[in-house]
């Protein structure tokens, strides 16, 4: 029976990933998947955002990100580009994504996701209700469902580093430690500020690239 289910969440790994044609990002310390209900969690938005400039549009804060002197100041670019990515026109699609944030604060996690179903049926172009649902469901250790959400963020958002993040970790959790470097190196060529990625990159760069794959 252990078997049959690795096999199907193989299965469902290549059939996203083959469809999607994309490569993983960033980083934790490999280590076998926490236990459910004590998952390290996709990264997300801080907790404090700057108001949306909308004077300043993506292509021009990712160049500014990419141009950052120093880590302080790559966050504070960082922020903006998360505030617009945070940011819906509608207000009941923002309604819906502060009822999902309460939701998972109370640790109600089926409800968010059903919450976050409601958004995405109604802003199917809002990235970053697709990248909190897959955030939850990494969290339910629901990697295929994750691969999936994750995703449709990249196809509207190739540069989305947070879901590049993700699909990097799960990668990683899984054992894929190419598709994981790949993924890193996409990351850092997006945000060469991420923390923790360059150490990543080159343990894996040692470990995949000086052997016979």
């Amino acid at each position: 029976m252990a078997l049959r289910f690795l096999f199907a969440r193989t299965l469902c790994l290549a059939l996203v990933l083959g469809t999607a044609g994309l490569a993983p990002a960033l980083a934790q310390q490999i280590e076998p998947p926490p236990p459910p209900g004590k998952q390290k969690k996709l990264p997300e938005a801080p907790a404090k955002l700057p108001k949306v400039d909308r004077t300043k549009n993506l292509d021009f804060l990712f160049g500014a990100l990419k141009a950052a002197p120093d880590d302080v100041s790559a966050k504070h670019v960082e922020a903006r580009i998360w505030a617009i990515w945070l940011h819906t026109p509608s207000d009941t699609a923002a309604l819906l994504m502060s009822r999902a944030k309460t939701a998972v604060d109370a640790q109600k996690i089926d409800i968010a996701i059903k919450l976050l179903d409601s958004i995405i049926k109604l802003r199917p172009d809002y990235i970053e209700a697709w990248n909190r649902r897959a955030t939850l469901y990494y969290m339910q250790n629901d990697y295929g469902r994750s691969l999936a959400d994750i995703r449709e963020v990249l196809i509207r958002e190739p540069r989305h580093f947070g879901a590049l993040a993700g699909l990097g970790m799960i990668m990683q959790e899984v054992g894929d430690e190419k598709r994981a470097l790949d993924a890193y190196r996409k990351a850092l060529a997006v945000n060469p500020h991420l923390e923790k990625i360059p150490e990543q990159v080159k343990a894996l760069t040692e470990k995949v690239e000086g052997r016979d794959i």
